[in-house]
């Protein structure tokens, strides 16, 4: 894989995306080579923990095969210069689980990608769902629920791009997230339904914890604010906010506005 990247790079100058993926027991040189020369690399997790890739992958290492390379790629990024590496600039990191297949829980996948987030400062992860094969140790073992993914997904996007913290997240007494709700819909019904954000008063973090409002939504709210206060439903559709998810949880100008429930 090295040496089809050096030929890439060095040899016909190719100057556009290159992803490669390090493979199980790379050795630290190898990682930092990869660096040099990639944009983004993987590092396949597969299990959340030790304990549960025993399950799922016996042969691999957790510790020294999976979670190693990925310190190590951060230990490259805070302490090398990026002059050394593709366009002086380190290449970003990410990795994928597989879900559904070794009775992980959704606590115990987003705990691992807090982790990888917060300290290992990974770009993204990704959830692959199960799927069984014949004649293997799990063939048994029914697909993964595609629902269940899709609530990793927005789980995971909390934890990265919004103010969101582990300890927030509404997972059930089992330890899972629950299917039929956007997490971020079920944390604020729990917490802004009764206890509503003003509008015109909320920071932007205080903003990107409601519904229907993104990072750049927010943004547009705090810009629009400094030309003149939000004063109608109106406002906020002329920039582009998903008025139907944004109204139960909010007030303008100390006002609730009317609201029907079947639309959140």
């Amino acid at each position: 894989l090295l040496d089809t990247a050096e030929i890439l790079r060095l040899k016909t100058n190719f100057q556009g995306y290159l992803h490669l993926k390090i493979m199980p027991g790379a050795q630290k040189a190898r990682v930092e080579r990869a660096m040099q020369l990639a944009d983004r690399v993987t590092v396949n997790r597969e299990a959340p923990n030790t304990n549960k890739l025993a399950k799922l992958a016996p042969q691999k290492i957790f510790t020294e095969e999976l979670l190693q390379p990925l310190k190590w790629i951060e230990e490259i990024r805070q302490n090398q210069s990026p002059g050394k590496a593709w366009k002086q600039r380190w290449a970003s990191s990410v990795t994928q689980f597989v879900v559904d297949g070794i009775g992980e829980t959704d606590l115990e996948l987003m705990q691992t990608t807090n982790y990888l987030y917060r300290t290992l400062k990974l770009a993204r992860t990704y959830y692959s769902l199960f799927n069984p094969i014949s004649n293997t140790p799990l063939e048994d073992i029914p697909p993964g629920n595609p629902w269940r993914m899709h609530r990793l997904y927005q789980a995971s996007f909390l934890l990265r791009s919004y103010p969101f913290e582990l300890e927030e997240l509404p997972f059930n007494p089992g330890g899972n997230l629950p299917l039929e709700e956007d997490p971020k819909i079920v944390w604020a019904k729990q917490n802004l339904l009764h206890n509503p954000i003003e509008i015109n008063r909320a920071s932007y973090t205080e903003l990107m914890r409601i519904p229907g409002i993104g990072p750049k939504s927010a943004q547009s709210i705090v810009n629009n604010r400094r030309k003149h206060h939000i004063t109608s439903i109106e406002d906020l559709k002329a920039i582009g906010i998903h008025t139907k998810r944004v109204v139960p949880f909010i007030l303008i100008n100390g006002k609730r506005l009317t609201y029907q429930p079947s639309f959140w």
